[in-house]
């Protein structure tokens, strides 16, 4: 599977709107993109993301990763989005099920140790 699909939450005020976490995995040049109105603290996650994965114990994928958080028009700060992503590079390169995590929403920044 090249796709996965999470959902997370922002934060906007006392709301906590629903953010649609979508990664994809292609050939190409390795790259990690990020997508969808991210603000600094949330475009640093590329560094945290990949060294958690490598210190779980996981693979970090040689592909190109584009992560889109959705909807675009709402901003997203903080690490919270760190895990979503983390477990969605690790379900898109096939290395975790999709299906085991359908009925969750996922939030939490990544130590480069993978510790939540």
């Amino acid at each position: 599977m090249a796709l996965a699909t999470l959902r997370s939450r922002a934060l906007s005020g006392l709301s906590a709107p629903e953010v649609t976490v979508e990664v994809h995995l292609t050939g190409g040049l390795p790259s990690f993109a990020l997508v969808g109105l991210p603000d600094t603290e949330v475009k640093e996650a590329r560094d945290r993301v990949r060294a958690a994965i490598l210190n779980s114990g996981f693979e970090f994928p040689q592909r190109r990763i584009t992560v889109n958080l959705a909807p675009a028009d709402l901003p997203k700060e903080s690490g919270r989005f760190d895990l979503p992503i983390a477990l969605g590079i690790v379900i898109a390169s096939g290395q975790l099920k999709a299906s085991d995590l359908d009925d969750y929403e996922f939030a939490g920044e990544l130590a480069l140790s993978g510790a939540v």
